[in-house]
């Protein structure tokens, strides 16, 4: 868990707490302003009980959905 709280893209680099996949939900929880990374799959089946403790609920997972952009000049 990281306390970093600003608000920012989350990358490749940002994992699943809870198994390592690419994170796509921040969660900041407001008691403590801690910070939790979830995969799309893991942020479905923790947001009821977690989502009303957080200050914070960035969601990203309509990314998993976007197609890539090609140059058709490559």
């Amino acid at each position: 868990m990281t306390t970093t709280t600003t608000s920012r893209e989350l990358s490749a680099l940002d994992r699943c707490d809870r198994c390592g996949a690419q994170a796509y939900v921040r969660a900041v929880l407001a008691s403590n302003s801690g910070e939790l990374l979830f995969c799309a799959h893991h942020a479905r089946s923790v947001e009821p009980k977690l989502r009303p403790i957080t200050s914070v609920w960035q969601d990203e997972s309509a990314r998993l959905y976007e197609k890539p952009k090609v140059d058709i000049n490559d």
